[in-house]
């Protein structure tokens, strides 16, 4: 009772001040009421209210949409006279009378609610309804118990509301708080603000809302699950004609007009479609890709709950043109619908100073759903392939001998086996070194068909296992993996054994380590065969390094991200550095020049009629569970990986239907992944120049022997 006087007397002093000269006590008392009130707990304007992120491609197309509450803020001028006139007809008639209080209606409320013992009329202003909905959705949107506190009923919550609202109203126009209204309060269906609410309901814009349309809308705010127009159309539509109604009362609208304006339909559109909302709702076939610019802001700083509150643009190198390409090529290869085999391809735009990605695709979805072929593995740019890119590493063992001093015509030996004299762990059926339960690491190449001796540019294109592990002998396994590394493998050297993240406390050592720790702390010499989870899009991004000089750059998707108030947002650079001298990865280059035309992907080549100069490196797994291809022409680097996702590891057999899980295997790196990559690149490059891969000294290409370097 007492706390209901106090309340009714502050009302009473403030409404007697506005209407009657006051003196004497009356105006002392009045003075300290107004000091009172001069001085609040300023509402907290400065957070924000959360918006929609839009990414958009390299031409400005959006593809996906982030976010916690389905708001785009406009400006006043951006709103119809309709939308305000409508709004202040139903909630505040006087808003452009008062100033952030109608007294008049706080006091008959006030005495209304008291006589009825329950809350029977509210007298909130415009100005005051602004307050309660900034604090509730968006300073406490993460905070239930902080918005049950502003929800509640008190004269002392009444009192703090006031005074926000008259500190307000002495801070911005009633043009600003009327459109900070209307950005801010929830629609219904999960819209908050007009705008969102108007292409919700109508497909439209909030400058173009009629007098019908404002109506309802306005109507919603009153209570927007009960008079949804989807599910309660009777009542949504009885809410728009008071008001219509109200609209004409204040003489906002003729009569006339009024009439013709109840009289039309609701118009809203059936079924309501609301924005799709995250990665799995992107655009088909680019949700991967949303995926990983989500990840790669989250590594520059801007976290996934500021991506989805922030309203930022996020402006991509994404070329839907190149991902349609290379989606359509992965599926003619592994077709969605493909149990237990999945296909990604990756691809890079090379440069001295920015690596793009221009392009991510898999034959899955990215979707939760795996009976639908979806997956939330970050299939094309995570350490996916759980079976490794098989001898697409030889390219590393490669890149250190030449740096070595090897040359692209050093001939070296390419026995049908061999048994190392250096490297250790090898299966049974492997000589002992002579110490216990230890064996020489020993291997054959996959036929005999290879010829004795052959130079490091035949040994790429033909790709024999005994070669390379003879050169990864003479460099060192340590140059071997730390090349990986510097190439591009960055990522997937970081990962353990089985792809994830080391874990110090797991059982198993293997676990605890990651693989660049694993390969050279046991002296593995299968690195160079590529048996180990690896990223198609490190992959793609190690092409991409050796046909830009060898300078490597980080892989980014980002162009620009710009904030709601169209400032671009400072991003931490994506790094890049040489990472081999530039003789060297010509030489590379070259080195790498024969696999289209002469080596284990010349039939992919053929099919597709490929002629222009590249560098590309095949790749097949021990157990035929996964197989992979690296190319790059001066344009586009890219990488395909086909490979087991099923939770049974089992061989994967080519079939003219598509892959499937065999017993045996026949999946090699230069039948489906090169004949993807082909497929795709050579829809890529059809309009463009040919460009010749770089020169190599003459140095560089002289024939050496064996060990000469």
């Amino acid at each position: 009772m007492m706390r209901l006087l106090g309340l009714c007397l502050v009302a009473g002093i403030l409404l007697s001040g506005m209407l009657f000269p006051v003196v004497g006590g009356a105006g002392v008392l009045l003075s300290q009421a107004s000091d009172q009130f001069a001085n609040p707990v300023a509402l907290p304007v400065g957070v924000e209210p959360p918006a929609v992120t839009t990414l958009v491609d390299e031409e400005g197309k959006p593809f996906a949409h982030l976010y916690d509450q389905h708001r785009v803020l406009v400006k006043s001028e951006d709103i119809s006279r309709a939308m305000k006139d409508a709004i202040v007809a139903v909630e505040d008639h006087r808003f452009y009378e008062h100033r952030g209080v109608d007294w008049v209606a706080t006091a008959r409320a006030a005495v209304r609610n008291y006589a009825s013992d329950a809350v029977v009329q509210g007298a909130s202003t415009l100005t005051q309804q602004y307050i309660k909905n900034h604090l509730i959705h968006v300073v406490a949107r993460d905070d239930p118990l902080r918005q049950a506190r502003v929800q509640l009923r008190t004269p002392e919550r009444k009192l703090q509301e006031i005074r926000m609202a008259v500190a307000l109203e002495s801070t911005f126009s009633k043009e600003e708080i009327l459109t900070r209204y209307l950005n801010t309060v929830p629609f219904g269906a999960g819209t908050y603000g007009v705008a969102a609410a108007a292409q919700l309901y109508f497909g439209t814009t909030p400058d173009s809302l009629t007098v019908p349309q404002a109506a309802l809308l306005a109507a919603l705010v009153n209570s927007p699950a009960a008079l949804n127009p989807e599910h309660s159309p009777d009542a949504a539509l009885q809410r728009r004609n008071l008001v219509i109604d109200r609209m004409a009362d204040h003489s906002m609208v003729h009569r006339a007009a009024a009439e013709r304006a109840r009289e039309t339909p609701l118009g809203v559109q059936t079924p309501l479609r609301r924005l799709p909302n995250g990665c799995v709702a992107a655009d088909p076939g680019l949700g991967f890709f949303c995926s990983y610019v989500v990840d790669y802001l989250a590594s520059k700083g801007i976290t996934p709950q500021r991506l989805k509150a922030g309203g930022y643009t996020v402006h991509t190198t994404l070329n839907r043109a190149v991902s349609q390409a290379t989606e359509r090529a992965v599926l003619a290869q592994v077709p969605r619908q493909t149990s237990g085999v999945a296909g990604t391809m990756a691809v890079v735009k090379p440069g001295r100073d920015r690596h793009e990605v221009t392009a991510l695709v898999a034959n899955r979805d990215h979707g939760a759903d795996a009976e639908r072929f979806q997956s939330m593995l970050d299939l094309p740019a995570g350490v996916a392939n759980k079976f490794g890119a098989g001898s697409v590493y030889k390219v590393f063992t490669a890149a250190a001998a030449l740096e070595q001093g090897y040359r692209v015509g050093s001939v070296i030996d390419s026995p049908g086996s061999y048994t190392s004299q250096v490297f250790k762990g090898g299966a049974p059926g492997c000589p002992s070194t002579g110490e216990p339960d230890t064996r020489w690491y020993c291997l054959r190449n996959h036929n005999d068909d290879y010829p004795a001796r052959m130079t490091l540019r035949q040994a790429l294109a033909t790709s024999p296992n005994t070669a390379f592990v003879i050169l990864e002998e003479r460099v060192g396994l340590d140059a071997v993996v730390e090349m990986a590394r510097r190439l591009g493998m960055r990522q997937t050297l970081a990962t353990n054994i089985d792809g994830t993240r080391p874990d110090p406390n797991s059982s198993r050592p293997d676990l605890r380590i990651n693989q660049a720790e694993f390969f050279t702390s046991r002296q593995n010499a299968s690195f160079t065969l590529g048996p180990a989870p690896s990223s198609t899009l490190e992959l793609a991004n190690v092409a991409a390094t050796v046909v830009s000089g060898g300078t490597w750059c980080e892989p980014t998707p980002i162009a620009q991200v710009v904030d709601r108030h169209g400032r671009a947002v400072e991003l931490p650079a994506s790094p890049c550095d040489q990472a081999v001298p530039e003789p060297v990865a010509n030489a590379l280059a070259a080195a790498l020049s024969d696999d289209g035309h002469r080596g284990t992907a010349a039939n992919a080549a053929r099919r597709h009629g490929w002629t222009r100069p590249m560098i590309g490196k095949t790749g097949t797994t021990e157990e035929y569970k996964s197989a992979a291809f690296l190319g790059a022409t001066m344009n586009y680097a890219g990488a395909v990986q086909v490979f087991n996702d099923s939770p049974a590891p089992r061989p994967i057999c080519v079939r003219p239907v598509g892959p499937v899980l065999c017993a045996t295997g026949d999946l090699y790196g230069g039948t489906l992944p090169a004949l993807a990559w082909f497929d795709g690149m050579t829809e890529v490059h059809a309009n463009m120049p040919v460009k010749p891969l770089p020169a190599v000294p003459l140095a560089q290409r002289t024939t050496t022997r064996t060990g000469d370097g």
